[in-house]
């Protein structure tokens, strides 16, 4: 179960991911089979592979950022 800060959070790395990649959109949220306390950011993915690559670096430095500032493992993962 997600909690107020989580949701605020996710919510700002999709506008983030949107920002440069307008054509994604999002998914949903599961918690990664390996680490429940690690949450994956579900969205769909661009057409080029490139540009998926591109996202999934972009993405890190924000969600990199969020597990510095407050203790969330995040990931995007594009599908």
């Amino acid at each position: 179960m997600l909690n107020f800060k989580q949701e605020e959070l996710i919510k700002e790395v999709v506008n983030y991911v949107r920002e440069k990649f307008p054509e994604v959109r999002f998914i949903g949220v599961t918690e990664s089979p390996e680490d429940p306390e690690s949450l994956w950011i579900r969205v769909t993915a661009p057409e080029d592979e490139k540009r998926e690559s591109e996202l999934t670096d972009y993405a890190c430095d924000k969600t990199m950022d969020i597990l510095l500032d407050y203790g969330y493992h995040m990931l995007v993962m594009p599908t």
